[in-house]
């Protein structure tokens, strides 16, 4: 073969095709001797040339030779439609090519054949069908045919049975009768007979073709598997049943209508499927929240989050509105196979809200069962801030949850063992912690739940009982009082953070009453107790009081509705029914979609917190166990000493008469405090010994000890004595009678001149 000559090349596409030895133009009976000129002067007969050349390479009949590879420019136009074989192909570059596809092709189908393994096309599948088709085999039909006859054969029996009777009892003297009715019991008992032997027949036909059909179907299987063990062991035995399987395997290979697994319709997100954009619209249109030709926009697909929760941001069809699907919530979790409290769903927020846009969140295990995290307050080195955002606790997706109570007040409530106490700690904890904050605390469960902050309170009422509340929230109300007189004297009309540091009357005060129901429904002071709560709800908040109640049910009966709708914080834990759920997050919250009584009982602490925004959350309470709100306290208890906040305690009676900075207050002081010490000195000796009337030298002594210098005669006109309280009396060892002033008679002075008793 020579080289095509050098020169401008035609018009038509040429190539550069590699031929190996044996493949070139030149035959044995068409001797070349140059290479025939490409285009439209190629020759015919060097044509056919070419195209044999190129037919004896498909067909691998070149013969084998040592020869120079020499290349060619070849038209490819030239050659009819079979496709040519590079030279490279049969190199070990192509076949490593060639096999890297292979390996390729293998590889994909291997995935597609393990992805199928989950379907009711799977091996495991298959061979269940196929189980199940050898066993319907082996039963058969007979047994069908057995049960007829066996109705049959009871069916005679008892015919025969009742002509037997009727033969028997006919009297010999109705001879036609008598007759008529032997022959019927003949023919009954001969019928019963054969169709007791063709039931028995049928039973053993239907053992029979059983045994055979079980030999024919189970016998194979069990030889294979016992051959292989007696033969090779354990591998022998393995190799038997991956063989049996293969062979289930096959019988089951072609799934037919009447076996289709109906449940498989059926499977959700609790089965452990993955949440898709199909599983929604079907979840949407069972919940009958959308039509049966509508879809959902997904907005955002559905994704697992860091906890392993389902999440999905979806548009509703035009026209359907958010709170029609929240209404339905209990059908959603339905068909999504899940609880209640599994799902959560709210409408988006900020930009790109609309109403018909949801935001649907699933978690896999029923939230707020775990063992609840350390509260943030164990870490806090420095005093809190009431002033600042409080911790509340986790949502269901593990977002923390804060609320400011700043010109707030709120509402807990839910049923016992709901966890009321526990989720109150984080609020009470937290002003506990600033030392700023004034706690006032009523406990109407009178339980001790609330006894541990005692110490730190400014009053205190542990005994639940009304009458002490009711003098608490009137101390409480002429505080706010004189607050807003403060606040009118310095031109402000609320109080503000900078204001409390300022002046110590206007610092926070935080007044917590633990069942409230106790107090409303008592009969001589609830209707009281209800006015001042709502006086100081409505008017304490800008005065820097902060009001929450705590209770199981607050219905009308229990906290009258001018009351219960001004407190703006609400907490509701589980309830039992929707209608006790609304009552503490307002009417219309369960028809919307939000009921307390979803929430589970392990779900303790857990409640629908409405505070700040559009729709309630579900919140878990940060949990404080006994020992940490110990340590909490005895850390509040430092802070509010190195502050100097701690309270003073109750005021005694000679206290509060120095308070009044009166020179007769001062003296009826010092009367008082006289008394008091003559009668624990005479409780020493005896403890029963009361100390109720004193000399008047003795006052007067005692009243110039503590630089306050008053004649009898002052002392005679400030504490006035009726006429049988000024008999003389004896004291200790003088031996004539002497005057005196009893104590009621200065009690009566005290009362009648600043109002106070003791």
């Amino acid at each position: 073969m020579t080289e095509m000559p050098t020169g401008p090349r035609p018009e038509t596409d040429l190539a550069t095709v590699t031929y190996v030895h044996g493949a070139g133009p030149a035959t044995d009976t068409s001797p070349v001797t140059a290479a025939p000129a490409l285009g439209g002067t190629t020759e015919a007969t060097d044509r056919a040339a070419v195209v044999e050349a190129a037919r004896r390479v498909l067909e691998g009949t070149v013969t084998p030779a040592p020869a120079e590879v020499e290349k060619v420019d070849v038209d490819l136009d030239a050659f009819d439609d079979r496709p040519l074989i590079p030279a490279w192909a049969k190199t070990p570059e192509g076949w490593a090519m060639y096999s890297g596809v292979l390996y390729r092709s293998r590889l994909r189908a291997y995935r597609r054949w393990v992805r199928r393994q989950r379907t009711d096309r799977g091996h495991a599948a298959q061979f269940k069908r196929g189980a199940r088709r050898v066993q319907d085999w082996v039963t058969g039909f007979e047994g069908i045919q057995t049960q007829a006859l066996a109705h049959q054969a009871h069916v005679a029996a008892k015919e025969a049975r009742a002509a037997a009777r009727a033969a028997r009892y006919t009297p010999a003297l109705m001879k036609n009768k008598k007759e008529v009715a032997v022959r019927e019991a003949d023919r009954t008992q001969t019928v019963a007979m054969q169709a007791v032997n063709a039931h028995k027949q049928a039973k053993k036909y239907r053992r029979k073709l059983r045994a055979l059909r079980a030999g024919a179907a189970y016998g194979p299987p069990l030889a294979a598997i016992g051959s292989g063990y007696a033969t090779a062991g354990g591998l022998g035995a393995t190799a038997g049943a991956l063989a049996t399987f293969a062979g289930g395997a096959f019988a089951g290979r072609h799934t037919i209508t009447e076996e289709t697994d109906w449940s498989a319709d059926w499977r959700s997100l609790g089965d452990g499927d993955p949440m898709t954009a199909p599983m929604l619209d079907e979840v949407f249109r069972r919940a009958k929240v959308i039509g049966s030709d509508e879809s959902l926009h997904m907005v955002q697909m559905p994704m697992l989050d860091a906890r392993g929760a389902w999440s999905a941001v979806i548009d509703l069809p035009p026209g359907i509105p958010a709170k029609k699907a929240m209404r339905a919530i209990s059908e959603i979790a339905s068909a999504l196979g899940v609880e209640d409290a599994q799902v959560s769903m709210a409408k988006t927020k900020g930009k790109g809200a609309r109403s018909g846009r949801l935001e649907i969140y699933v978690a896999k295990e029923l939230p707020f069962t775990e063992g609840a995290e350390p509260g943030p307050l164990l870490a806090l080195e420095a005093a809190a801030n009431f002033w600042g955002r409080i911790a509340i606790g986790p949502d269901v997706r593990g977002l923390p949850i804060s609320i400011s109570v700043v010109e707030r007040s709120g509402l807990i409530g839910g049923e016992p063992g709901a966890g009321k106490s526990a989720s109150g700690n984080v609020i009470l904890l937290a002003a506990a912690l600033d030392p700023r904050v004034i706690l006032w605390l009523a406990d109407g469960k009178g339980g001790g739940d609330l006894e541990p902050f005692e110490e730190l309170c400014e009053w205190f009422e542990g005994d639940a009982d009304p009458e002490a509340f009711y003098e608490m929230l009137k101390a409480a109300v002429a505080d706010m009082k004189a607050r807003y007189a403060l606040l009118k004297k310095l031109g402000k009309r609320k109080v503000t953070e900078e204001l409390a540091n300022k002046y110590p009357l206007l610092r926070q005060k935080l007044l917590w009453v633990d069942e409230l129901m106790f107090y409303t429904t008592d009969d001589e002071y609830g209707k009281k107790i209800t006015k001042l709560l709502r006086n100081l709800v409505s008017r304490g908040r800008a005065a820097g009081i902060v009001t929450f109640c705590a209770t199981q049910k607050p219905g009308s009966d229990v906290v009258d509705t001018s009351l219960r709708d001004l407190l703006s914080i609400r907490w509701a834990l589980r309830c039992t029914t929707p209608e006790a759920s609304d009552t503490i997050l307002g009417k219309g919250a369960a028809a919307a979609g939000y009921s307390a009584k979803t929430i589970e009982p392990e779900m303790r602490g857990a409640g629908l917190l409405w505070a700040e925004g559009s729709n309630p959350v579900l919140v878990r309470a940060d949990y404080y166990t006994d020992d940490q709100v110990e340590l909490l306290i005895k850390r509040a208890y430092d802070l509010r000493d190195a502050a100097g906040t701690l309270p003073e305690g109750p005021k005694t009676l000679a206290d509060q008469l120095r308070d009044k900075g009166e020179p007769d207050a001062d003296v009826l002081a010092v009367l008082v405090d006289v008394f008091n010490a003559y009668d624990q000195e005479a409780k020493e000796e005896d403890a029963n010994a009361e100390v109720d009337w004193l000399p008047g030298t003795v006052l007067v002594d005692a009243l110039k000890a503590a630089g306050l210098d008053i004649t009898p005669e002052k002392l005679a006109r400030l504490v006035v004595r009726e006429d049988t309280e000024k008999r003389k009396r004896t004291w200790q060892d003088s031996a004539s009678a002497l005057n005196g002033y009893p104590l009621s008679a200065v009690l009566r002075a005290v009362q009648s001149k600043y109002g106070l008793t003791a």
